[in-house]
């Protein structure tokens, strides 16, 4: 009874992501302008030659690993307060602190139910006091979480957050897609862009997919995701100068490449843990234009802090956008269809797939590819 039970799950995913999926609307996209035919890109004066990047490499603690979720936040929440200090009294003053994917909620294990109690709101009081951090420190303050949405109920959003210098958000950036075929039994759950593309675009517009947040430092976008070319060019398309990138472990090698072939200065944040877990932690990198590494802390599980300067003013003068091949490659581009349709999880919420086994079974189930394509 189980098994079947389960199996008619799978077919209302099915069916409900076949049949709620609107068609986009081309004329929107036609008449937003969003790449300048020239090269050149929006941006705001900037307010100094030199910016100061820091980047947090701090340990993770999952809510679900507390008495009570208050308990949690509040030890996370005073552990950034107390790096943030740290960044803010020793070497450079910052322009720019970046923290990791989970500071604050941790990376939670379970079904979707399980994992829905330890997320945040996006605005709550949780940013409401990482803006008094911005704000005491004169700079902008970027980290990541699980975020639930009432406007989206029932999904867990990946959301990287940019507090201004003034307190308040001067950005939200949406995860865009997230890795799949990464592991052999399950995929990841957590609700991106990609999977609900056109309902994303009703609400926020079709900019708000690959957004640029200007200020008076520079270009900024923030993303979690990994291993994904398109999704760096299309962002350096659009003017980022400097990308804020947010992981759960990471490649070197990803983040120095993103870098050099999109023409981008950028830093990677990511948590720490114990060497004898077996996993890449640490080492948390900011990068150059060049893929030159300006800075890298030498340890997997130690916490602290990553600096470096970015002439920001000598690098944006007479810069272009990138200059990528898209005329010739534009031909296998447009043949080119992806495994799994966007707008996967355009479906009700209670025909979400709860774990990752479920989203796993509905991916190979729309899979285009016969077969459906395996983990490495």
């Amino acid at each position: 009874m189980k098994t079947y039970t389960f199996l008619f799950l799978v077919a209302l995913l099915i069916s409900s992501c076949k049949e709620t999926q609107p068609q986009p609307n081309d004329l929107d996209v036609q008449k937003t302008l969003l790449v300048n035919s020239d090269g050149t890109y929006d941006k705001i004066p900037l307010e100094k030659d030199t910016v100061v990047l820091k980047v947090m490499q701090t340990r993770v603690k999952s809510l679900s690993s507390f008495p009570s979720m208050e308990e949690g936040l509040e030890e996370n929440m005073m552990y950034m307060e107390q790096m943030a200090e740290q960044a803010m009294t020793e070497g450079d003053k910052p322009d720019f602190i970046l923290f990791h994917e989970f500071p604050l909620t941790g990376y939670s294990s379970g079904s979707r139910q399980d994992k829905l109690p330890f997320t945040i709101e996006v605005p709550g009081p949780e940013t409401k006091r990482i803006g008094k951090i911005a704000q005491s420190c004169d700079c902008y303050v970027i980290f990541g979480s699980y975020v639930r949405d009432s406007e989206w109920p029932d999904h867990i959003l990946s959301i990287n957050t940019v507090l201004g210098r003034d307190g308040k958000i001067a950005k939200t950036f949406w995860k865009s897609r997230n890795i799949k075929r990464l592991y052999k039994d399950r995929e990841i759950t957590t609700t991106t862009i990609e999977g609900v593309r056109d309902a994303y675009r009703k609400k926020y517009g079709i900019a708000e997919e690959f957004p640029v947040l200007q200020t008076e430092f520079g270009n900024i976008a923030v993303s979690t995701v990994q291993f994904d070319p398109f999704i760096y060019a299309a962002f350096a398309m659009r003017g980022t100068e400097i990308m804020l990138r947010t992981a759960t472990l990471f490649a070197e090698e990803d983040v120095v490449f993103t870098a050099w072939s999109n023409d981008f200065y950028s830093a990677m944040a990511n948590f720490t843990l114990p060497i004898s877990t077996g996993y890449n932690a640490g080492e948390s990198v900011i990068v150059s234009p060049h893929g030159e590494i300006l800075a890298k802390h030498p340890s997997k599980e130690n916490d602290g802090i990553v600096e470096a300067k970015i002439p920001i003013a000598a690098f944006r003068k007479d810069r272009t956008i990138p200059n990528y091949a898209l005329e010739m490659t534009k031909p296998v581009f447009e043949q080119y269809l992806q495994e799994i349709p966007i707008n996967h999880l355009n479906v009700k919420k209670e025909n979400l797939p709860q774990t990752g086994q479920e989203m796993k079974v509905l991916f190979d189930s729309i899979s285009r590819y016969n077969p459906p394509k395996k983990a490495n």
